[in-house]
């Protein structure tokens, strides 16, 4: 290996051991649910008779929702839900689904849950949502098939193994992390037909993420789905939810004014490098 990819690895490790010590001690203020967002500030009862009684009128910028990985919850995201409020969303909730959960399944039904009590709070007719590694699974599978393709206009995936990781064997006796392997039941429904997906995919993926093995499993590749594969240069599984470049990212890919060309890859158009 050459001596600048040693010297780089050794930095992404190096920061990855530093967020996650940070991470630890935040942990702790993350296990409770948050309090929810109130509804004046994202809907307005509708002043026109015609359109009924109960019809609302949604202002702002769409609500998001932000999803954690495996045995992780909400304090993940502490940063970058700074920097989207500080960008003008100011309708930003996280989601916790339990570490006892044993099927990605029932934690996407939980999502459709939350975003359909969101949408009628806020009376916005759509959401975007962040996951991070397991979290961005979850959502895609709520997305590909329970409908929410419907309700979510765009989905940005930070580490998340689209096509199963090898990492850590011995951590199969836990059913998600199965459902994460090559070739799981999970793994082959998503990679199944998607025809008509209305939503916007942006999958983020690291070269350093030693996490998603191989590092290339976090792209997303799928012919029947809007895909634009974001590839982040010299940081690790840990640092994709709290780098402030990645974070910059997100926010373009959340407030871009239009969908990105279906399939887009590295090198091709409609695609980027960050680093």
């Amino acid at each position: 290996m050459e001596l600048s990819k040693v010297t780089a690895l050794m930095k992404a490790t190096a920061l990855e051991f530093a967020i996650l010590a940070g991470h630890l001690v935040l942990y702790p203020s993350g296990i409770v649910a948050e309090r929810l967002s109130p509804t004046a500030r994202a809907a307005d009862r509708s002043a026109d008779p015609s359109t009924g009684p109960d019809a609302t009128i949604a202002s702002g910028l769409r609500p998001v929702v932000l999803l954690h990985g495996f045995v992780d919850n909400r304090s993940v995201f502490v940063l970058l839900r700074r920097v989207l409020t500080r960008h003008g969303r100011d309708c930003v909730e996280s989601l916790n689904y339990s570490p006892l959960t044993c099927d990605l399944r029932s934690a996407a039904e939980l999502l459709g849950r939350r975003v359909e009590e969101i949408r009628a709070r806020t009376g916005h007719a759509e959401v975007d949502i962040v996951g991070h590694s397991l979290g961005g699974l979850v959502a895609r599978y709520y997305v590909q098939h329970l409908g929410g393709d419907t309700r979510v206009r765009t989905l940005v995936m930070l580490g998340t193994p689209h096509s199963g990781t090898t990492v850590a064997p011995l951590a199969d006796a836990h059913p998600l992390v199965r459902q994460m392997r090559p070739g799981s039941a999970v793994l082959r429904e998503l990679a199944g037909p998607a025809p008509g997906c209305r939503t916007r995919f942006v999958s983020f993926w690291s070269d350093m993420d030693q996490v998603m093995v191989p590092v290339e499993t976090a792209r997303l590749d799928h012919p029947d789905l809007d895909v634009h594969n974001v590839r982040v240069s010299g940081i690790g599984h840990l640092a994709l939810p709290v780098h402030p470049t990645v974070a910059a990212g997100v926010l373009g890919a959340l407030d871009a004014g239009g969908p990105v060309a279906p399939g887009a890859h590295e090198g091709e158009p409609g695609a980027a490098s960050v680093a």
